[in-house]
């Protein structure tokens, strides 16, 4: 009999990659009409997916705490606000890969650098 993954199984696979994973909390920020409860979903599968592994379990449990403490501070309340509030200026609240000394390993060229780039 053939078996079949959990879509829970599949997603945190997908999310190990942090291009994925930006994009699919990009995607969260950006719903325009949020439902209670999935951002707060969307940011403990990434962390299941990019945090969990790479910490101790003592550590995990503390960053999950600093994420439930962060959101009962009225964070998921108002991060679609202030995200409305900047499209409203012509900008968008991104969440992006910190490249961190990947990059420099890798001759990546930054943001800025692309911007410098493109002002002269």
């Amino acid at each position: 009999m053939p078996t079949s993954d959990s879509y829970q199984d599949y997603l945190i696979e997908a999310l190990k990659d942090k291009i994925h994973a930006a994009a699919y909390l990009t995607a969260h920020l950006e719903d325009e009409e949020p439902e209670a409860g999935l951002l707060e979903l969307a940011l403990s599968n990434v962390f299941e997916a990019l945090g969990k592994p790479n910490m101790s379990a003592e550590d995990a449990k503390l960053h999950l705490e600093k994420l439930d403490i962060l959101l009962s501070q009225n964070g998921s309340a108002t991060i679609y606000p202030l995200a409305s509030w900047l499209k409203a200026l012509g900008l968008k609240l991104m969440v992006a890969v910190d490249a961190g000394d990947e990059a420099e390993k890798a001759g990546a060229v930054s943001v800025v650098e692309l911007v410098e780039v493109a002002k002269a």
